[in-house]
């Protein structure tokens, strides 16, 4: 071990440090949504780590708990500068046990695959990223209405059958992040699905986007676009959206809207998680927190 990797304190990362994680997150083209800070700090404040050398931030990861049973790794970062020296493994390791006996879902390259798996991690599905502009033709803002008007309870049971495991916390932070636009939609008295849009440092992202069928979550985001150019759907805006391979419907909704791939990401767990039915998922929330 060499003097520098000698001196690496790894800590807990809070708001203060968010800046510089996120800025990270830019320059590897993640694009990172301009608030998500205090929505991924909310649902798990301690789930934040930083490795520095000397004083340096050098390296990141989070290890975020979503109740007693599961959990996500993200946000694995080293600085460029940095990479090679062990930087990102000593921060891997001082970070992974506080999830204890829990699943731990993460989002890997393909690059990074063969060392997650020897690490117990296995492959699930891909998640495809889509980029493009869209412009709302004016369909859907009539038919889908804020989520306030859904009720946080029933969203929030919706978005459960979507996800490896409760996350209300996140998701009351997610809601009302400045930005945020957010659009449920309602069918003979129904929640059929939901959708929030947000600004990121490259354009708006979406995620997630939860619906019963392709004709709902075309509405939905239809809606969430209109929210964003904030004019009834006039000039569009450059829309991105990661989009599971284990849901056709998705892949041949943002074909059709001439959305273009951009890279692919692949869902890893180290065990079982609860089922999701994956035939609602058109958008996944983030790559960073699941």
């Amino acid at each position: 071990m060499t003097d520098r990797q000698q001196t690496m304190q790894i800590t807990r990362a809070s708001l203060a440090d968010w800046p510089l994680i996120q800025g990270w997150c830019a320059d590897e083209g993640w694009n990172p949504g301009d608030h998500d800070g205090p929505c991924f700090l909310a649902q798990d404040p301690e789930g934040f780590f930083v490795g520095r050398v000397d004083g340096e931030p050098v390296s990141a990861v989070s290890v975020v708990h979503y109740g007693d049973a599961f959990a996500f790794l993200g946000l694995h970062l080293v600085r460029p500068e940095f990479r090679g020296r062990g930087h990102g493994l000593a921060t891997w390791k001082a970070a992974l046990p506080r999830a204890g006996a829990r699943t731990v879902g993460l989002d890997s390259t393909a690059a990074q695959q063969d060392i997650y798996r020897k690490s117990g991690f296995d492959d699930a599905y891909r998640t495809v990223r889509y980029v493009g502009d869209l412009a709302s033709d004016g369909s859907g803002p009539a038919a889908a209405v804020p989520l306030a008007r859904a009720g946080f309870a029933e969203i929030a049971d919706y978005d459960a059958l979507c996800f490896p495991a409760p996350r209300p916390v996140f998701l009351r932070e997610w809601f009302a992040a400045p930005g945020h636009v957010g659009r449920a939609l309602i069918v003979d008295g129904r929640l059929v699905g939901y959708g929030v849009l947000r600004p990121a440092h490259d354009g708006y992202r979406v995620g997630p986007l939860f619906a019963d069928s392709r004709v709902y979550a075309e509405v939905i985001l239809d809606a969430l676009v209109a929210g964003a150019v904030g004019d009834g759907g006039e000039g569009g805006r450059r829309i991105v959206i990661d989009v599971p391979d284990t849901n056709p419907e998705a892949l041949a909704m943002v074909g059709a809207l001439g959305l273009e791939p951009s890279f692919e990401m692949a869902r890893m767990y180290t065990g079982p998680v609860r089922d999701v039915d994956h035939s609602k998922v058109f958008g996944t929330t983030t790559l960073e927190l699941g």
